[in-house]
């Protein structure tokens, strides 16, 4: 693990592990509050490594889940299989379940890359850099297609959030994928109902939710008064899913480029967010994470780093 620290931040990258990361940590009255679910032995044992354990890990080239085994695209097979024992489908492309290795590191740098290539499907490379500036995290994730075929590529990031206790998000949608109750496929794009409607801050439901809003206006906070601590976030993404289990002590706010399963939604990839890229072609998405005193106004934030 590389520790990335700043007077406000301390973030724990994992190259190895999904280059992801292991903590987001505050620095509050010289002590350390995490505000991500911190990656926790024995799950940093190689041996016993759950990428699923992150606090937050890469979504490339696709975020949460694709139906039917696969999907066609210009007349061609892309054929995917489950990439987890406890899940029918594959789910979140494969960045979060590979070893990246370091291309660059200083002191508030570092940068992370991955080649790889599943056969019939997606052949890619991928950077993720991390930048820790003050009182911001901003993560670059740039995805170029490796392969012969032009396919439909996404991006997003999985963060696990700490509740400590009542957390508040703030983040303004106009619609949801809504799914079947059955599996967290969607069925049904709808307008955002009333308790689900975060634009002007409310608490987390106490149900379980996953589902994804579209519609975003990339800007997000996460408020934590048990902390007196928020933490505001900028993407250049219009979606984002919410999941809420219960009784876990965190929640996911993941930022993402297109909808769950958006091959198959109507119109295809490309009319749900998705990037058809050439062979050769490049995507990149940016976000930020800045930590701030709950009674300071937020001033704006950019998802790019300076």
């Amino acid at each position: 693990m590389i520790e990335l620290n700043s007077a406000a931040l301390a973030a724990g990258i994992c190259p190895s592990f999904g280059a992801g990361m292991a903590h987001l940590d505050a620095w509050l009255d010289s002590a350390r509050v995490p505000l991500m679910r911190p990656l926790r032995p024995p799950a940093m044992s190689p041996d016993a490594f759950d990428p699923n354990r992150l606090a937050c890990y890469p979504l490339v080239p696709w975020s949460n889940r694709i139906d039917r085994g696969g999907f066609e695209m210009d007349g061609a097979r892309v054929t995917l299989s489950p990439n987890r024992d406890d899940d029918p489908y594959p789910i979140h492309g494969t960045g979060w379940q590979r070893a990246w290795r370091l291309a660059r590191q200083a002191p508030e740098d570092i940068l992370l890359a991955l080649d790889d290539t599943t056969p019939g499907a997606y052949a890619y490379q991928a950077e993720q850099r991390y930048v820790l500036r003050d009182d911001t995290l901003h993560v670059a994730l740039t995805v170029r297609n490796a392969g012969a075929l032009a396919l439909p590529f996404g991006l997003g990031l999985h963060p696990f959030f700490l509740h400590h206790g009542n957390a508040r998000l703030r983040a303004a949608a106009t619609q949801v994928w809504l799914n079947g109750g059955d599996s967290p496929i969607p069925v049904e794009r709808a307008a955002v109902p009333p308790p689900w409607d975060f634009r002007d801050g409310r608490a987390l439901p106490g149900e379980e939710l996953n589902h994804c809003f579209i519609g975003w206006d990339g800007h997000a906070t996460i408020e934590w008064p048990a902390l007196g601590l928020a933490l505001d976030m900028a993407a250049d993404v219009d979606a984002f899913i919410l999941y809420t289990p219960p009784r876990t002590g965190f929640f996911c706010f993941e930022p993402v480029d297109h909808c769950i399963d958006a091959v198959h939604r109507p119109g295809g990839a490309l009319a749900n967010g998705m990037t058809r890229l050439a062979p050769g072609e490049r995507l990149a998405r940016h976000f930020a994470f800045r930590v701030r005193p709950l009674a300071t106004a937020a001033a704006p934030l950019s998802s790019f780093a300076p």
